[in-house]
């Protein structure tokens, strides 16, 4: 099961990368759990500066921007 993680507040570039992520998981017919990391402090102990981040099995894939469903399956893959 891949572990899919948004690092960010809460803001509209943070549920659109949720949303995106989730869907690229449908896609690919994978089992995933879906986290959202609220906290600063978290999110900065991934060495995270710029929100949306997203992290997958707790590796940190792109920071700062919200990738496409194609670009999302191929960290997930």
């Amino acid at each position: 099961m891949k572990k899919i993680q948004i690092l960010g507040t809460g803001c509209p570039k943070c549920r659109k990368l949720a949303e995106t992520a989730e869907e690229a998981a449908r896609e690919l017919n994978i089992e995933y759990s879906l986290e959202k990391v609220t906290e600063i402090n978290d999110i900065m102990n991934f060495g995270v500066m710029v929100t949306p981040a997203l992290a997958v099995d707790g590796v940190v894939k792109v920071a700062g921007k919200v990738p496409n469903v194609d670009e999302i399956k191929k960290m997930l893959a």
